[in-house]
């Protein structure tokens, strides 16, 4: 997809998107056969359940319909979330990623597994799983230290609202 078409399509695209109460976090235009696919990742603080992805659907099929920002032929619309295991990349994400487990590459080479439990303008204030019995520990992480960061999905954690209960 050229430049051009995708800054035309996020031009054209974000506001509305924005006016559902989310954020519009990726375009991406591919050719599947003869078909093409426009697919476009919205997002929010508080998530996107399926009714608020479908009004972004319907107002983004509409507007798509009345310009001509596709070009002609055929093409399907996709509208969704980031994946369970989406990318760090913007300070929002990191924000919304408070209390998930992340695996940082981080810039001077190497790997972190680690918990975010808080984050400011500088950095992220994390807490690193023990390991083999061991307490976990907290660590500061600057932005500036990370070279990339994804969400790991986890299927066996406890809530924390579960242990007060059985305290309680």
């Amino acid at each position: 997809m050229s430049t051009t078409q995708s800054e035309r399509l996020r031009e054209l695209l974000e506001p509305l998107v924005s006016s559902q109460g989310l954020d519009l976090e990726e375009i991406a235009v591919d050719s599947v056969g003869r078909k093409r696919v426009l697919r476009v990742v919205v997002d929010s603080d508080t998530g996107a359940d399926l009714d608020r992805i479908a009004d972004v659907s319907r107002a983004l099929s509409a507007k798509l319909d009345e310009t001509d920002a596709m070009g002609e032929g055929e093409y399907t619309l996709e509208v969704g979330t980031p994946g369970a295991e989406r990318p760090l990349t913007e300070h929002r994400h990191y924000v919304r990623a408070v209390d998930r487990l992340v695996k940082f590459q981080l810039a001077e080479g190497g790997e972190l597994v680690a918990r975010i439990l808080g984050v400011d303008d500088e950095g992220l204030d994390l807490e690193v799983p023990g390991v083999k019995g061991r307490k976990a520990t907290s660590r500061r992480l600057g932005f500036a230290d990370i070279d990339k960061a994804r969400v790991q999905v986890e299927f066996n954690r406890k809530d924390n609202k579960d242990e007060k209960e059985e305290e309680a």
